[in-house]
């Protein structure tokens, strides 16, 4: 399974950015995504997940309401549609998926963990900055 991330850069604050995550090595329709972010100095925190259950999504309070994540399984892609972005949200975002069905139950009723997905992006810069 690879994932591989992209979309970061450079941006001012009020501005949007989107990610995007392709996914290879398994069906993307029958399991979660999620994307995280790590900024220096502090721990790998969960950002949004989608589980395959169509709908069932869960947002961190930090970004719930700016940061849709948005799935397009016909083309195994998974976005983060950042927007009002905050200098607080300088991070390094990864994307992540799991082949158990464990991962995909607990987003669907609100729950993320980095420990719970077994499979990584690259990670892909973002920075927020006037």
């Amino acid at each position: 399974v690879q994932l591989q991330a992209s979309g970061g850069g450079l941006v001012q604050p009020g501005r949007s950015l989107r990610l995007s995550c392709v996914v290879s090595g398994l069906m993307l329709e029958n399991h979660v995504v999620a994307w995280f972010r790590q900024a220096p100095g502090k721990e790998r925190e969960g950002v949004a997940c989608a589980s395959s259950l169509p709908g069932r999504t869960y947002y961190a309070d930090s970004v719930k309401g700016r940061f849709p994540i948005v799935r397009d399984d016909a083309k195994s892609t998974v976005y983060l549609q950042m927007n009002s972005l905050e200098p607080e949200d300088t991070a390094a975002y990864y994307c992540a998926t799991d082949h158990r069905q464990s991962a995909d139950y607990y987003c669907s009723v609100g729950r993320m963990q980095a420990e719970w997905y077994a499979y990584w992006g690259q990670g892909t810069l973002v920075t927020v900055s006037s």
